[in-house]
Parts: structure tokens; sequence; C-alpha cells
């Protein structure tokens, strides 16, 4: 029969396991010569209660103007000397609050963000995949890029958790398996503006790289063509293979050559050794083209965006290297599914640049900390940018790598002082048209490019 307490006695006080049948057998508890003493040791099971990030209280959004060097050409338009971007701040009854970012194509996403604090209000920033859902369905991102916006607010609920656990992002998501993450130089054609910029030649963008390789010691050069005619930016790209013969190359041109140009201009590289060629062309079709007419590994950001895309891709053998962006793939777990996919199918990955401040770049940090086969050095304009809203100062680079944050969470703050400056440029200088160079009036962008819509060498 089985035993049970008896009246007015609790079982704490009867004893339990072994220990107390041992005591209610008349002995002391010591364990016997048949058994390990090790089984006699009652332990009171103490249950801590566990840390709370609480419930979401408030969804900020505050769209800042941070100023570039100079403004930086590529095939599509101009950024005219400023990144728009639009920080996050999601806070928590418990007092806690996570950062977020996104961008916006020059324009503001506070109106989209804050457009989501209703389907927010008192939800449990752990609860991620339930709120991608409330907040980025598919049809529903049909109309708006709620991906992106998404992201910022997942951004910010892993650095509440992070928080919480006193854990950086990147333990979170499986942990760091690099401290620091090596970057890729950004080559762009510049204008000309307070003193610097004005590349637009190969002994120009030669002298550049020098540059940027002695100050952060990159050891990948990406040249962002399609201004100019494609030939241009081979001699270019020869030029900086002459300047830095062990230096790894990458050339992309934003879609904007026709499929037979993009072939041409592939053959005419492949002496050089291109470490991918990106974005040549436009569309899976013609990607596909290009990749069997060369050796040299194509890569994009433009036509594998969303899940839906990668079969097709995978079919068509269209790219060999996907750039990652946890903005567009719906936050730094998305970005980990798409990781996972890629080593599915023995793709490439690589990581794509938006414009990032410090917050964003932190986040980028902790995926490429977590992830073993992002095999590239990453991209970033963050080089070109002359400040950050970050408390402490820009991200530095250090041989051309940047060390991943070990602080909980994200590990960054704002610096409120600089927010609060260059929330006022923005609404000093406004929203810009990322599509349009102020410079060239009357111009866009047209697929595939021809000689009337190139810029002419050496402007």
């Amino acid at each position: 029969m089985a035993h049970c307490p008896g009246r007015g006695e609790s079982r704490a006080e009867r004893g339990t396991g072994l220990v107390g049948r041992a005591a209610r057998a008349g002995g002391t508890g010591s364990p016997g010569p048949h058994l390990p003493a090790r089984a006699f040791v009652n332990r009171a099971a103490v249950v801590m209660p566990a840390p709370s990030a609480g419930r979401i209280s408030d969804v900020r959004a505050t769209t800042v103007a941070v100023p570039l060097e100079a403004p930086l050409r590529h095939a599509n338009g101009v950024h005219p000397g400023y990144f728009v971007r639009t920080l996050v701040e999601v806070e928590t009854d418990e007092g806690l609050v996570g950062l977020g970012e996104v961008g916006g194509g020059g324009n503001s996403a506070a109106q989209a963000v804050e457009a989501l604090r209703p389907t927010l209000l008192g939800e449990d920033p752990y609860a991620l995949e339930r709120l991608r859902w409330k907040c980025a369905n598919p049809v529903q991102a049909l109309y708006v890029p709620l991906e992106q916006m998404f992201a910022a607010i997942e951004f910010a609920c892993l650095d509440i958790q992070g928080q919480v656990a006193g854990r950086p992002v990147s333990d979170l998501i499986g942990g760091r398996l690099r401290a620091r993450v090596p970057f890729a130089a950004y080559l762009f054609y510049r204008h000309v503006a307070a003193g610097a910029g004005g590349e637009r030649d190969a002994e120009t963008m030669v002298a550049h790289a020098g540059d940027l390789v002695a100050r952060y010691g990159f050891r990948t050069l990406k040249l962002k063509g399609g201004v100019h005619p494609p030939d241009h930016d081979v001699e270019v790209v020869t030029a900086l293979r002459r300047a830095f013969p062990a230096a790894r190359l990458r050339l992309d041109p934003n879609s904007v050559w026709s499929v037979e140009d993009a072939i041409r201009v592939a053959k005419r590289c492949e002496p050089i050794g291109l470490e991918y060629l990106e974005d040549p062309t436009w569309g899976l079709a013609g990607m596909a083209r290009v990749s069997r007419n060369t050796w040299i590994p194509t890569a994009t950001n433009t036509v594998v965006v969303h899940f839906d895309q990668v079969p097709a891709a995978v079919a068509l053998q269209a790219v060999g290297v996907i750039l990652v962006d946890p903005h567009f793939w719906g936050g730094i777990l998305g970005a980990k599914k798409l990781a996972g996919v890629a080593e599915t199918f023995n793709l490439g990955l690589g990581m794509h640049s938006g414009g990032e401040l410090g917050v964003s770049l932190a986040a980028m940090l902790h995926f490429a900390a977590a992830t073993p086969n992002l095999a590239f050095a990453a991209d970033a304009h963050y080089h070109h940018l002359r400040d950050d809203v970050i408390a402490g100062g820009p991200f530095r680079y250090e041989d051309g790598a940047i060390a991943v944050p070990t602080a909980p969470g994200l590990g960054v703050r704002l610096d409120a002082d600089k927010v609060g400056r260059y929330a006022e440029a923005f609404a000093r200088q406004g929203a810009y048209d990322y599509h349009q160079d102020p410079r060239r009036p009357g111009w866009f962008v047209v697929f595939p490019g021809d000689s009337e819509r190139y810029a002419a060498p050496g402007t």
C-alpha cells in the first residue's frame, strides 16, 4: 500500500525519495553499503522566478538623415550626400527598450512602422512567429514592404530577449562562430562634395581604394558599376587588379546590363579573377543565361529576395551566390532560414548592404557571427558615413573586419543627442528619390542600359 504523509505532516517534513524511505524505516538517512552515497543526497527543489520581458507597451519610430562623405552614384540613381534611416524603439511594461532600424529608399518609414503599433501593443516580445504573421502576412506584403518593417520589430524584440537573458543576440540564434566579421570596401563612383569624392575613372578609383585599404585594412574590393558604359567598368576593375593583386574583387552593375553585354563583360573579366559578378542583368532567366556562359559565379540581391523565388533560381541554376539581407528576409531569423536553404543546395551566401546605421549593422553582425556558411566578406556602406547615432561613436574597422558586440541584446544603445541632431537634419533636408540624380536633370534608368542612358566616361 502506498505510503501517504500523516495528517498535519508535509511531504517535505516526512522526507522524499530514498532518504525519506530510509528515515521512515528507522534509519538515519545514511546510505547503506549497497547504494552509492550520491543517491541519498536530498536537494530541495528551488524554482527561481524567471526574469520577465513583460509585454509590448509602446512602439516609437524616428527618422534621421546621417551625412555621407560624398554622394554615391549607382546605376539606378544616387544617394545625394546622406542616408535616410528610421530608428525603431520597442518598449515593454517592464521598462525594457529594444532597438531596430529600417531603410526606405531615401524615404521615412516611420508612418509604416507606427501603423503596426496597435497590432503590437500587449504582445509578448518572445512570440516572434505570432508577431510575424500578425505584422507581415504574405498577402499584405504584396502591397507594402512589410517584411522590412517587421525586421525592425524583430531586431528590437531579440534585443529585449538578449537583455533579459544577459546574452548577446548571437547566442540566441545558435551561438557565435566568429568574433569578427570581415567586410568589403564598397567602391562607388562619387560626385564631389566638401573636398571628397570625384571618382570617375580607373586612376581616381584606384586611389580611392588605396585610401580605404590603408585606413580600414580591407582585403576585398567591390566596385559599384553600371553608371558608365560596361567597358568602362572593365577598365576600372582591370586597374584595381593590377594595383591590388591579392585582393578579392567583385563587380555589381545593379542589373542594368543586357544579357549580351553581361556575357561579354564576364568573358573579359575571367582573366581578372572576379570573386563573383553581382546582378549583371535583370531577371532569373537572364541571370541563368549569363551563368551558363561564364565560370565566374553570379550573385544576386535583386532576383532572389523571397523564399518562393529560391526554387526557380535553383531549377534554372540562375545564381551561385545569394546575398542575404536580414531586412529583406523579414529579420535575423528569416535570414537564418535562408542560410539553411542555401546550405541545402550548396549555394554561396554573402550579405547585402542597404546603407545601414549602427543598429542594423549590429543585427547583421550577430547574424553573421552565428551563420557558418556566410563564406564571403559582407557588404557595408558603413565606411562612407561621417557619423552614426549609436552611443560611443561608429563601429571601428580593424584589418577590414568589425568585432561582434558582446553586451546583452544587440549590444548597442542610441546616443540621444545625435538622434535629435539627425532627426532635425531629416526634417530640414527631407526625403530623396533614390532613382534620380540631381546632377543629371530629367535622367532616369531604363533596363537594359544604352549609350544614351549611361554617364559618359570621365563624368
